[in-house]
């Protein structure tokens, strides 16, 4: 399992490369808002900073833990660029069989 702040620290990479990679594109698309959607499962550690953490779970070890150790949970971000507030612009190369 993954915690919940990796997930979206590895989408920040991977979107951050796809704007670097549109520059100089002819054709290039405005990043919107990114819907996320996740089953995670939640602990709190014992020790003396008692922090909170959430748990990315993948949908077969999901089946596996309980429904009272697991929750869905839906977030959307407004990626916005630092130095402009602006929405980003993203382009690539064609991925097979991506959406």
């Amino acid at each position: 399992m993954i915690e919940l702040s990796e997930m979206v620290r590895e989408l920040r990479r991977e979107l951050t490369a796809a704007i670097s990679e549109g520059d100089g594109e002819r054709l290039r698309f405005e990043l919107g808002p990114v819907e996320i959607e996740a089953s995670v499962s939640v602990s709190k550690e014992a020790a003396g900073d008692a922090k909170l953490r959430f748990w990315i779970v993948d949908t077969g070890a999901a089946a596996k833990l309980t429904r009272a150790d697991t929750q869905r949970i839906t977030f959307t971000l407004h990626p916005r660029l630092t130095d402009s507030g602006a929405s980003p612009l993203i382009s690539g190369d064609d991925v097979p069989h991506e959406r």
